[in-house]
C-alpha cells in the first residue's frame, strides 16, 4: 500500500468551534472550508485534522449523527512543561494534569469545546524517541 497524504477527522456539534480553538491554540491553519466542513494542516507536522458537522450528508448514515467519542489526538512535543505553561497562560483548561508513565511517556490532556481530546506526550527517553519493544509490569 502506498499512502500520499493522512489525516484524522473527527464529527462535532460545531466544527468552527473546533476550528478556532485548533488554529487559537495548537497552530494549525485552516486549508479549507465548506458549511458543516473545515479541514485543517498542521505544517511543521505535516498532520491534517478534518471536522464534520454531526448530520453532515457525506457521512454514511449509520454514523451521521455519531459525534467523537473516545478517541484521543495525540502530539508528541520537545518541551512539555513549555506547552502546559503556555495553554495554561491562555486560559485551556487541563482536563488531565502532567503526569509521568512507568514507559517513559510524560503527558497532559486537554479539550477542545466541542470534547476533542488533545494529549500531549514528550518521551522521557535520552534521544526523545517512543521506547521500543514490550513493556511489562514484571
Amino acid at each position: 500500500m502506498q499512502v500520499t497524504s493522512h489525516a484524522v477527522a473527527f464529527t462535532v456539534a460545531d466544527e468552527t468551534t473546533s476550528t478556532e480553538f485548533f488554529t487559537k491554540h495548537l497552530g494549525f491553519q485552516k486549508q479549507m472550508s465548506a458549511p458543516g466542513f473545515a479541514s485543517l494542516l498542521h505544517e511543521a507536522s505535516g498532520l491534517n485534522v478534518i471536522f464534520h458537522r454531526t448530520g453532515l450528508e457525506v457521512l454514511p448514515e449509520n454514523i451521521r449523527h455519531q459525534e467523537q467519542s473516545g478517541v484521543i489526538l495525540a502530539l508528541v512535543v520537545p518541551d512539555i512543561e513549555a506547552e502546559l505553561a503556555r495553554l495554561s497562560a491562555e486560559g485551556v483548561t487541563i482536563t488531565l494534569p502532567l503526569r509521568d508513565e512507568e514507559w517513559g511517556e510524560r503527558l497532559f490532556m486537554i479539550a477542545d469545546p466541542n470534547g476533542v481530546l488533545i494529549e500531549f506526550v514528550q518521551w522521557a527517553t535520552p534521544d526523545g524517541k517512543a521506547p521500543t519493544g514490550e513493556w511489562t509490569t514484571e
